[in-house]
């Protein structure tokens, strides 16, 4: 158990493991379809994020990690399939973010936020572009900041 989940709910601690996996789908599949080099690169992100994450969402990310491609794929399979939808039920998934981080320390809180606010912009950018021109989409660019997380002032 990571020290900082102890003053959550079992329920609580669920969504927070699982938004990187909500942000990964939310960024990949902005331009309406999310197609298998995607889910490859965005599986590769999370990836990457178990051993270059700030010190002290290591062990998160590790635990995240453990069932990122399993919870990925089986999300993709559970949530709308039209965009519009699909980013609705994902924003109200990330939405609970507003009332779950606050509860938590604060420190760690931020750096969370920002780590998911990272890993948007990284799949952002692997996933479109020509020739390395333009490689954030106008989907992903409204999306990526996670405006629908509250900054922790």
């Amino acid at each position: 158990m990571i020290p900082e989940f102890e003053p959550l709910r079992e329920d609580e601690i669920q969504v927070i493991l699982q938004s990187p996996v909500y942000v990964a789908i939310l960024i990949a599949g902005a331009d309406g379809k999310i197609d298998k080099s995607e889910r490859k690169e965005a599986i590769e992100i999370a990836r990457n994020k178990q051993s270059r994450s700030r010190e002290q969402l290591a062990d998160f990310y590790k635990l995240v990690g453990e069932q990122f491609e399993d919870n990925f794929n089986r999300l993709i399979d559970e949530l709308p399939s039209g965009t519009d939808a699909r980013i609705e039920a994902i924003s109200t998934e990330l939405r609970k973010l507003n009332f779950i981080l606050p509860k938590i320390e604060k420190n760690f809180a931020v750096k969370y936020h920002a780590s998911l606010k990272d890993l948007a912009k990284k799949i952002a950018e692997a996933s479109g572009g020509v020739l390395g021109y333009l490689s954030v989409s106008y989907e992903e660019s409204k999306l990526m900041e996670l405006k629908m997380i509250k900054e922790l002032g």
